[in-house]
């Protein structure tokens, strides 16, 4: 599986483009369709994932929909998802916003984790939707995962749990 990352938008949003024999999902199209598009060329996509609705991180939803008319996954889909030659998990993440979901890759060691943790922070709680309360249950949770798990953030670099574990203030207490 491979992962292209394309920094979109005025708040440098990762829109990310999984491909795997051909085929492709987006994870949170920021915004930029025609650069989206450009990147997608000769690929089948097969769906769309979405972390949480902000702005940020859906400005070229809209447009993807109507041209390549496939499915949405985000927070109100199943939990266990297989499309064309993708298996993923859905896991509820919230406090960021309430509708914040991480995406599972668990064969390929891989969450897209949308602004739910940064490398060495977590997102904000102070925005519609967040709340604090939820966002501490949702980090003692993921504290279970493997530690050689990949997290792909919704804003800056990837990380590992392993090292959030360590050096991210509000998973170490």
């Amino acid at each position: 599986m491979k992962i292209k990352t394309l920094i979109l938008g005025p708040l440098q949003t990762n829109c990310y483009l999984i491909e795997k024999n051909k085929n492709c999902l987006i994870v949170d199209p920021a915004s930029d369709f025609e650069i989206i598009k450009k990147e997608i060329g000769n690929l089948n996509l097969v769906g769309i994932l979405i972390t949480h609705y902000h702005f940020d991180h859906i400005g070229a939803l809209e447009e993807l929909k109507k041209h390549y008319r496939v499915p949405i996954f985000d927070y109100s889909s199943n939990n266990n998802i297989e499309i064309k030659n993708f298996k993923f998990r859905l896991i509820k993440t919230i406090g960021h916003t309430s509708d914040s979901i991480t995406f599972y890759f668990e064969k390929e060691k891989i969450m897209f984790v949308g602004d739910f943790i940064f490398k060495e922070s977590i997102g904000r709680t102070d925005l519609d939707t967040g709340n604090d309360i939820d966002m501490m249950d949702s980090l003692d949770m993921i504290k279970d995962y493997p530690n050689d798990i990949i997290l792909y953030s919704g804003h800056g670099s990837s990380t590992t749990l392993g090292y959030e574990k360590i050096n991210n203030y509000y998973l170490n207490t």
